[in-house]
């Protein structure tokens, strides 16, 4: 009996052991547990292109370098936002549905106009805690904007020749209204996509109106192309004619100058010798005007003394003729001064 009492209490202790061990594996657990949650909630990281929000008892704070960040687990949480380029159509949806793309401009015509939204995050902090949407506030806010702005032109400048200026004045108008309401978003641009008029016999009226227009751009543009091409060749025809105009103008001056040399230094010669110069240039001037006629002499008694063929100064070629024509007409020429003079 003694020695059945004494297994009990064995066994007892053997159980009591294994339940201390039991325990304490459980409170190795629970710590490891709870030491990886405190460092799994010790720490976050942030891309490039986001930023976070760090919040402490309520309290928040921006946090806009990339990288590892580390925080105080269950007291500070944290929030990220995207702070790429982010955007959102108006007027066009998948479905097909297009309500918010039907408008009315100022000339009383509806139109279908899409547009399509581009923004980012600048202030984090307001983004998450100024409002409970951004996104649809801007939305609501650019629908109203554009509403306001197509009601104030034609259908005509909305589908053609407008659509400039009035991306413009919406992107204005939005970006006024975001600075008041101040909710960390900012507009980056706004675009349209597409206008339409919602009858298919306006709209291809339009077409054939845009069809004309750019035609009139393609015959400009081959109009200025042609006028660049012409001009410089134009240019240097003129500079030609001019740079012509001033070598024979040079020409005519040289020629007139040497023609006054030439008579300044005849007139000196006329000075000295008058008769004899002016006899010279006769003969000189005879030899020009007839050189097909042939000049017979006669004496005073009328008895033919000398035959002068001037046809022989010209027709012949060789040196030696032209020596003794040369020589006779000058002896000639001589003896016609001296019977001149005689006389």
């Amino acid at each position: 009996m003694f020695n059945a009492k004494k297994k009990k209490d064995e066994t007892f202790q053997k159980v009591k052991k294994g339940i201390g061990k039991g325990k304490l594996t459980v409170k190795i657990i629970v710590i490891v547990v709870v030491a990886l949650l405190l460092v799994s909630e010790s720490y976050y990281s942030i891309q490039e292109e986001e930023q976070a929000v760090v919040c402490t008892f309520g309290s928040p704070k921006a946090v806009t370098t990339p990288g590892l960040h580390f925080k105080i687990p269950f007291i500070q949480t944290v929030s990220k936002v995207n702070t790429t380029i982010q955007g959102f159509s108006i007027g066009y949806h998948a479905t097909g549905e297009e309500a918010d793309a039907l408008m009315i401009t100022s000339d009383y015509n509806f139109i279908f106009v899409d547009f399509y939204a581009e923004y980012r995050v600048t202030d984090p902090v307001k983004a998450l805690y100024a409002s409970q949407d951004p996104e649809l506030i801007l939305k609501n806010i650019a629908q109203n904007c554009i509403r306001t702005t197509i009601g104030s032109y034609s259908v005509d400048s909305v589908l053609t020749t407008g659509k400039n200026e009035i991306q413009s004045n919406i992107k204005q108008m939005i970006l006024d209204k975001l600075e008041n309401y101040d909710i960390g978003i900012q507009l980056v641009n706004i675009t349209i996509q597409d206008a339409t008029p919602p009858t298919a016999e306006v709209e291809n009226a339009f077409k054939e109106v845009e069809t004309a227009k750019q035609g009139k751009e393609t015959a400009l543009n081959n109009a200025n192309k042609y006028r660049n091409e012409q001009i410089p060749s134009a240019e240097a025809q003129a500079d030609k004619i001019l740079q012509d105009a001033e070598a024979e103008k040079q020409k005519r001056i040289n020629e007139a100058n040497g023609q006054v040399a030439r008579f300044n230094s005849m007139y000196q010669e006329y000075v000295k010798y008058p008769e004899v110069t002016k006899k010279r240039m006769f003969y000189e001037a005879m030899e020009d005007v007839l050189p097909e006629i042939k000049v017979v002499i006669q004496s005073r008694d009328g008895a033919t003394s000398t035959i002068l063929p001037l046809d022989s100064f010209v027709t012949e070629s060789s040196s030696a003729g032209d020596a003794f024509s040369d020589s006779g007409s000058e002896k000639n020429v001589n003896e016609n001064e001296d019977n001149a003079e005689e006389e």
